[in-house]
Order: C-alpha cells, then structure tokens, then sequence
C-alpha cells in the first residue's frame, strides 16, 4: 500500500547498506567505484568498469532460486529487506551462490594438474565443469561473452577454456567470467560473491516490489504422491 517514492527509497537505503557492509565502510555514491576504492582499484580505471559491468549483468537472472524466494517473501507482504534476506539465505546454497567457490577450485585444480589433465579427470569421475555450460544458452552464456571481451583472462583460464571446450564443446558461462575478472584484476578471494550478492540484490528487490504490487501470495499447491491409503 505504500508509494513508489517510498519504496525507491527504502530499496536505494538497502543497496547502500549492502554495499557499506561488504566494503566495511559508509561511503556515497556509485556502487562500482565505491567497491574498487574497497579493493585498493582506482575509481575511474579498468576495474571499476569491469565492476560496473559485472554488476549490471549479474543483477537479475529470470526466476533463479534466490529471486523466486524473494518474491515468496514479497507476496506474504513481508518488507523489501525481509524480501532481501530470502533471497540472501537461498543464495549461500552451494548449488547458487557457491558456483564462484568452485570455479575458483577447478583454476587451482588445473593450475596444479595442467588445465588438460584437470578436465580429463573430471570428466572420468563423472563430475562437472564448474564454470561451463549453461542450460539456458547452449550456443555459450552471453553474459560471459560480454565480461571477457573487456579484458585479458590470465594465461590459466585461457588454458582451461580451451580444455573445456576441446574436450566438451562447453563455453565459459558467467561464472567463470566472474572469476576470470576477479583474479586478474586482481580483487580479493571472496569478492566474486560480494560482486554477485550486491548486483543481484538489486533483482531481489525490483521482483519484491513487483510481487508486492500483485497483491497476491504465492502459494503452489502439493499432490500426494506416496502410498494409496486404505479406507474403511
């Protein structure tokens, strides 16, 4: 029931608020080059470009997990940072928000075995390729496309690109762009997923108050599936 100015600026005090917590301090201005003055980059160079872009395709994603959370929150009628913190708590599964972590272990994986042999072994273990492939874009992740043709990837993940695809016909997804552009920056270990927790925030809450003004929950129904019960 509230107005549009009154949620647009509740949503830009919760951006803020996010992005003080991950840079440790109170700062103004532009999210990007707040975060690149945080990680010892100069404001206006190509790490607070690679930032902002980062930022602006990362931040929503259709209805992934964490967004769709949000939006259940948002639909009870629960506020924009409630709505926030379900999308906050779905993100640090493994399976979501971890997706940079193990990238991440994959590049040490071939830089201490040879980007071949990494993928080799993976592939014979029947495990995946953390980074690479996509099912919405089997022609390749545009999102990633779009981050790597900004920089030169160190000489390790043009290696492990090639392997992936020689051996898989995968390309990189953003995941691995992510990634990419973090260590050649370089930024710290965990700042892939500050990068991803602050730009999807903005998603979160652009579904929250989309969902908000719906004025309807979201409430799936469930269909017994288990034994046929015997009645008297």
């Amino acid at each position: 029931g509230r107005g549009h100015l009154s949620l647009a600026v509740e949503a830009a005090t919760l951006l803020d608020v996010l992005a003080d917590a991950v840079t440790g301090s109170v700062e103004s201005g532009p999210i990007h080059v707040r975060l690149a003055l945080a990680w010892g980059q100069g404001p206006g160079g190509q790490a607070a470009d690679l930032i902002r872009r980062l930022l602006v395709l990362v931040a929503d994603h259709e209805l992934n997990p964490s967004a769709f959370a949000a939006r259940v929150a948002a639909s009870t009628g629960a506020s924009l940072s409630a709505s926030a913190l379900a999308g906050l708590a779905t993100l640090s599964g493994p399976r979501h928000g971890g997706a940079s972590a193990s990238v991440s272990a994959f590049a040490d994986e071939a830089d201490r075995l040879g980007s071949a042999e990494a993928v080799r072994r993976r592939l014979q273990d029947d495990r995946a390729l953390p980074g690479f492939g996509h099912n919405l874009y089997p022609q390749g992740d545009p999102r990633a496309a779009a981050v790597l043709e900004r920089f030169t990837p160190p000489r390790l993940f043009v290696e492990l690109a090639e392997a992936a695809f020689a051996a898989t016909g995968l390309r990189p997804n953003i995941d691995f762009a992510l990634v990419a552009a973090c260590q050649a920056m370089p930024l710290p270990q965990d700042a892939p997923f500050q990068i991803f927790t602050v730009a999807r925030c903005a998603g979160w809450i652009a579904h929250a108050i989309e969902q908000g003004e719906a004025d309807k929950i979201i409430r799936p129904r469930a269909r017994y599936a288990g034994p046929a019960l015997a009645l008297d």
